[in-house]
């Protein structure tokens, strides 16, 4: 580990892994913050590009990522007043992560 704090015991919220891990945990966590790598969407945009997921779940989703600093939620004006959303600076800063999980499942689809 390259610092003291991914050296840790056990579990820790404040191990880098942990918060790492953390923020694209959650079903359908992944592909949201896929999607919104492309740029900022509605909830419609979104909603049609990952049509398996239900509102419910997509609107969980965007909450959570919100609420954890990731995603920025901007209401535009207008009626009916519509939303958008984008990644922020520590959500961009998940793309490489997100690069490397995926090709570490390649692999690992790969080894089986």
């Amino acid at each position: 580990m390259p610092t003291e704090s991914g050296r840790s015991q056990r579990p820790d919220t404040a191990c880098p892994v942990e918060v790492a891990l953390s923020a694209v945990s959650g079903r359908w966590t992944t592909l949201v913050l896929r999607e919104l790598m492309h740029g900022p969407s509605s909830f419609t945009e979104l909603a049609d590009r990952l049509p398996e997921i239900s509102p419910k779940v997509l609107t969980d989703r965007l909450r959570s990522l919100r609420d954890g600093g990731l995603v920025r939620q901007q209401r535009l004006a207008g009626f009916p007043t519509r939303t958008r959303y984008a990644l922020t600076s520590a959500g961009e800063a998940l793309r490489p992560l997100l690069i490397e999980l995926y090709r570490t499942g390649e692999r690992l689809h790969r080894l089986r």
